[in-house]
């Protein structure tokens, strides 16, 4: 279910608070306050209640929301109650450190196939991933995979994206430098840790 006329940054918040659902859960508590999401989020309790009031009733007042129940919900407006397959592309150290990493599971996410130009990469397993070959990216239409991460020198980031975005790739993460075109129905998120990082210096 798509809802109409969501802030982004509402968006960008809520899996946030499912982060912080999911450490309140392991550490056995039931409960949570819009006051407790706020200090594991950093924003205000009053922003915490508008940001779930544009999805209906949230909570009781006085009282909170349960625990697993405020993580389904915040899974389904996510399309987390489901699993997400997702395919990268560019197995270097960074492609590698992604499969590498166990934190996906949690959100339903699963990285099923990767795919890299080095020969001598092809056929091994990275995080329980096998490497294809990347010329083989139209076969990522016959792995019901909706999602890409980009994981390519910046050179190459256009060519790869066109035939995932022909084979049905609908939400890509883009680690690369380069600006990526896709169609306006298509979704990019962009992390550059150079630019990011070089931000800080003016902070401090």
């Amino acid at each position: 279910m798509r809802y109409a006329r969501i802030p982004d940054q509402t968006i960008r918040r809520l899996p946030l608070y499912l982060r912080a659902l999911f450490l309140m859960a392991e550490q056995g508590q039931t409960e949570v306050s819009s006051k407790d999401l706020s200090e594991h989020v950093g924003v205000h309790a009053w922003q915490v209640r508008k940001d779930f009031s544009f999805f209906g009733e949230f909570g009781r007042p006085g009282v909170g929301y349960q625990v697993s129940w405020l993580t389904d919900q915040i899974k389904t407006i996510l399309r987390l109650d489901s699993e997400k397959k997702a395919v990268l592309v560019g197995v270097g150290n960074l492609g590698a450190a992604v499969l590498s990493f166990s934190g996906f599971n949690k959100y339903n996410l699963t990285i099923i196939a990767a795919f890299d130009a080095d020969v001598n990469k092809i056929g091994q397993t990275v995080g329980g991933v096998e490497i294809r070959d990347v010329a083989c990216l139209d076969s990522v239409g016959e792995l019901n995979a909706t999602l890409a991460v980009i994981t390519v020198p910046g050179q190459v980031a256009q060519a790869v994206v066109d035939p995932l975005v022909n084979v049905g790739i609908r939400g890509i993460l883009n680690f690369t430098s380069c600006r990526l075109i896709v169609p306006d129905q298509i979704r990019v998120t962009n992390i550059d840790i150079g630019m990011d990082l070089a931000s800080l210096p003016y902070y401090i």
